[in-house]
Parts: structure tokens; sequence; C-alpha cells
């Protein structure tokens, strides 16, 4: 039986090609600044204009270590998360890092999410969560990492190369819910993407 979590050449995958190849086209002259990170007001992403929803940074450790700055990007502009994890449309994450992330600290800090995320009923079957995981890579000042949410899946991007494409629907709900869930990484980040600032 075919696995739902994919990171190898598929049908899907060529559709979001042209994801990969545009990284990103600015839509606006008009882009918010944060931190020195440049942060435009809407994108295009496979024909569909996706308007910035909320931005801010995500900080480590009581002295604040800034770790990277994170970008929301929806059709329709939400502050209900639930609505944005459930929408069926296009949603995009997109991050800069400020901070070098080992491959391992990637990969543990997934680990941590998805399992606060996914909280029962929900489950998670433990080999496809591994085989995404074995994909992350380190992360080094300056890099850029982006999560493309479609209707079923979640297109994984480093520095404009696509590392991943998942298709399994709580796996990707929860990846999404690491940042918008009930138990985000970061409450502080959180409210900001859905656009709540000070």
């Amino acid at each position: 039986m075919k696995r739902a979590l994919s990171i190898v050449s598929l049908p899907f995958i060529c559709a979001q090609m042209i994801f990969v190849v545009l990284v990103l086209v600015w839509l606006a002259a008009h882009a918010a600044e944060f931190g020195g990170v440049k942060i435009p007001d809407r994108l295009s992403v496979n024909g569909k204009t996706l308007y910035l929803n909320g931005f801010g940074r995500r900080t480590y450790s009581i002295v604040g270590i800034h770790i990277y700055v994170a970008s929301l990007y929806l059709e329709h502009f939400s502050t209900n998360p639930d609505e944005i994890i459930r929408s069926p449309e296009t949603k995009l994450l997109m991050f800069r890092f400020e901070h070098k992330v080992s491959a391992d600290e990637a990969r543990n800090a997934w680990r941590e999410g998805l399992k606060s995320s996914c909280m029962i009923p929900c489950h998670l079957d433990p080999d496809d969560v591994e085989r995404f995981l074995s994909k992350m890579p380190a992360m080094l000042v300056g890099d850029n990492f982006s999560l493309l949410f479609t209707e079923n899946a979640v297109t994984v991007t480093s520095n404009g190369q696509q590392i991943g494409a998942i298709t399994q629907r709580r796996i990707v709900e929860a990846m999404l819910a690491t940042f918008l869930g009930p138990r985000p990484a970061s409450l502080t980040l959180e409210q900001e993407l859905l656009g709540r600032h000070g």
C-alpha cells in the first residue's frame, strides 16, 4: 500500500513546481519591514493571490534569542486559528532564520510540536513523521524555509529547493497547528500570525 507521506517526485509535486521555480512573485510594491526582513503585503502563488495575515518573531529562552521571523499568508484574512487550520484554501508560512539551527534541533522542535498539536483522538503514524523529520535540514542565518499548504497537502521548501511533500491530512493539520493550534510553540508568535500585533 502506498504511503501517504512522500518525499519523491509525484504528479502532485509537479503541480507545485511553479511555486518552487518562482519561489515567490511579488505583487505589491508596499511591504512591511520587521527586523530588517522585508515582508510583502501579498504574494502570487500558483495563480492565487495570498494576503499577509500576520508576522512576528520566534524567540528562545529568557534572554530572547531571535530564531526566525515568520509570516503567514492566506487567501482571506482571518483571526480564527481553527478556521485557518481546517480551511481547504491555500496558505503559506514563510520563515527567515536569524539564528543557526542544527538539523537535530530542527527535528526535535518539529517532533515536539507535532506531538503537542496532535492530541487524542488525533494519531500520527510515527513512521510517516520520522520520514518527514529525516528530510529536515540545518538552517543558517539568512536561510529561508516555507510551508505551502493546499487542500490536502503541504509542500516543504528550503532556500527555494523543494525537500518534500506531505499528503497525510492529519500531519498537514498538525504542522499548521504547531503554530496556530491550542498548544502552539509560541503564544506570542501565534497572536502575531493572526494579525494581533500589540
